[in-house]
């Protein structure tokens, strides 16, 4: 078996209903994984599992309002498989400054501390805690910001991959840290961003 093979694995995801979080979902069910879309917007929820009928996974759907990060981390760590992945999206705001967003960038920069304290807490458990730290993607929230003309001019190149993101581009990290392949690899902060930060 693969070591890639997410066949009877559970992935619950937050937001998973559109942008990022539903590229994520795609990539693990499409990987064997069973998967939970969590979402505060159920039609959302329902036509994101629609486009996952033919994946390997199952795909449920459920909704809320916040996610209990304690009792799924108390979860993880009593399985008697000892197989735990935590995986937070956080932002690149939380590595340079950004001008008038100083409190979105504060929220992010403490979602990468917790990241690694919470794989610091957990590694005995066989539970990994990691962060992604996405570029500039498309999606419906940047939609209205990527049509301005002025911001495209600006960003653009600094990118040297010369593109914006898409939610696909996560479905690798995602699978990877899903799977057995990343049991070592633990308190780390991905940055897929197109060589953004590079440059």
């Amino acid at each position: 078996m693969s070591i890639f093979d997410l066949s009877g694995r559970v992935a619950i995801i937050t937001g998973g209903n559109g942008g990022i979080g539903l590229g994520i979902a795609q990539a693990l069910a499409s990987a064997g994984c069973n998967v939970s879309i969590w979402g505060r917007n159920a039609e959302k929820n329902k036509s994101a599992a629609a486009t996952m009928s033919g994946c390997a996974g199952k795909v449920h759907t459920g909704v809320c309002d916040v996610s209990d990060p304690t009792s799924v981390k108390s979860a993880m760590a009593a399985t008697l498989e000892r197989f735990g992945r935590l995986v937070a999206t956080s932002s690149l705001a939380s590595l340079f400054g950004t001008a008038r967003n100083e409190h979105y960038a504060a929220t992010k920069a403490a979602i990468n501390a917790l990241v690694r304290a919470l794989a610091v807490e957990l590694a005995r458990q066989g539970v990994t805690a990691n962060a992604i730290l996405p570029g500039w993607i498309k999606s419906d929230m940047t939609a209205g910001i990527m049509a301005n003309e002025k911001f495209v001019g600006a960003v653009m190149p600094r990118i040297p991959m010369r593109r914006f993101g898409e939610p696909s581009d996560f479905g690798g990290i995602a699978v990877y840290l899903m799977s057995k392949a990343s049991s070592y690899h633990t308190a780390d902060c991905f940055v897929i961003d197109g060589g953004y930060t590079a440059f």
